[in-house]
């Protein structure tokens, strides 16, 4: 059983193990490399992966060919379900990429498609048209966003979604998975989403399906019929925007419309995936216009409701932008995990967020706010956080009602009194804790 209390920790396969581009069927068992990494992910304070596409595809993953087998770039079903029992019995969940909108020419019932048109009898797990004879296939289908190598799935059509969900329950059962996340979840048919959802949560109700949200109203698909959670797409831009803008009003109107307590705030008590950057977009190290900002981003990020995430190599600053034609340089090799000072910072903020639950369960409540500063509290059954942040090149005084008369430092375990202003150094932060007992 996997609960929404995680630390995640995405890794994008091909790129991670330093496979070809393109699928050159030859076995190699590249994802053992992630047994390497575990001891960094433990000191970190992981406590779930989350793998990108690991299925045979024709070349990056999301254009599937095989469901039941693993990219032969990176190993063997077996050498996967090692990589999975060695991270289970460190604590460690696993959540895979669930790709179902799309697969790629490569998979075997759309060349059934393409070799016998209207014999065939897969022609209605695809949108096709068999009336533009003109294309090069003879027909023309549906795809996503224009591009053609991902042919789009019918979801609609009840055998697919069968078909779909007996894939997932070999996941589950063959290599132990406590979650999906669903790919391009904003397309999916939410029929088929209520059925999947129903079929794993009857099978383990702690299992989890976190749907990649890019905007509009997260809760369409976020709710007790579909999915447990969905990507923060909208505060991930509030994060480093509000930093090089040195305008904290961006991510703190953010905040307080997602969680805060009036009753028109959207996801109060639901746990968002929290994220600087991912597989497709820009690293934070190479966004930020101030190195300095680094440590600050990922304080307000473990601060901040939702579960946080992780990038595989950006916990020490690595860079990476994308092309106009190619995300290869956001998804590198990395010959091992790096540990710095940033490093260290972000793994004490993950201690934080296992001793106190207040980080996962507490609410919102904004207390101050300022160009360059922001503070709010989050309170449950046990306690209050109170979380200050000064991005200023100067010091800096918060004057505001905490609620509470003081609080210790969870950094440098000292006591701090609310009873008069409290002046924060040049470019810091705080978490100060007051206990109910």
């Amino acid at each position: 059983m996997m609960d929404q209390n995680q630390i995640m920790y995405q890794i994008y396969p091909l790129g991670f193990c330093g496979a070809p581009k393109q699928n050159d069927g030859i076995t190699v068992p590249r994802i053992r490399k992630v047994l390497d990494w575990i001891p960094h992910l433990k000191k970190l304070g992981v406590t779930c992966v989350l793998f990108n596409p690991v299925f045979d595809s024709d070349r990056h993953g999301y254009d599937t060919r095989d469901f039941a087998k693993i990219d032969p770039r990176l190993g063997t079903n077996e050498d996967f379900a090692e990589v999975c029992d060695a991270l289970h019995d460190q604590g460690i969940a696993v959540m895979l990429d669930g790709v179902f909108n799309h697969v790629g020419r490569g998979f075997p019932f759309f060349q059934d498609v393409i070799s016998k048109k209207w014999d065939s009898p897969y022609k209605d797990w695809f949108y096709v048209n068999f009336n533009d004879t003109w294309a090069k296939d003879g027909f023309t289908y549906g795809d996503w966003e224009g591009h053609q190598e991902l042919v789009k799935l019918n979801l609609q059509n009840e055998t697919v979604r069968r078909w779909l969900v007996e894939r997932v329950d070999q996941w589950i059962g063959e290599f132990g998975i406590d979650g999906l996340r669903l790919d391009v979840a904003y397309c999916l048919d939410h029929e088929f989403m209520k059925v999947l959802h129903r079929h794993v949560k009857e099978k383990d109700p702690g299992f989890m399906l976190l749907g990649e949200m890019i905007g509009g109203d997260y809760n369409s698909i976020m709710n007790d019929e579909m999915l447990d959670s969905v990507t923060n797409y909208e505060c991930r831009k509030g994060l480093y925007s509000s930093m090089n803008s040195k305008n904290l009003f961006e991510i703190g109107y953010s905040l307080n419309r997602q969680f805060g307590p009036d009753p028109w705030c959207l996801y109060r008590g639901k746990n968002l995936l929290t994220f600087a950057d991912n597989h497709d977009v820009d690293r934070l190290a190479s966004v930020l216009e101030n190195p300095k900002d680094l440590p600050l981003t990922y304080a307000l990020m473990y601060a901040m409701p939702g579960m946080p995430c992780i990038y595989y190599g950006s916990e020490w600053g690595a860079k990476g932008t994308r092309s106009a034609y190619s995300d290869s340089a956001l998804r590198p090799c990395f010959e091992k995990p790096q540990w710095n000072d940033l490093t260290d910072t972000i793994a004490s903020f993950a201690e934080m967020r296992k001793q106190y639950p207040v980080f996962h369960d507490g609410d919102y409540v904004q207390l101050y706010l300022q160009n360059q500063q922001i503070a709010f509290r989050r309170r449950d059954a046990k306690g209050q956080l109170t979380f200050l942040l000064n991005i200023d090149d100067k010091p800096a005084e918060f004057r505001f009602d905490a609620g509470v008369e003081e609080g210790i430092d969870l950094l440098k375990g000292k006591a701090v009194r609310f009873n008069e202003p409290l002046t924060l150094p040049e470019k810091s932060f705080r978490f100060l804790y007051s206990s109910w007992d």
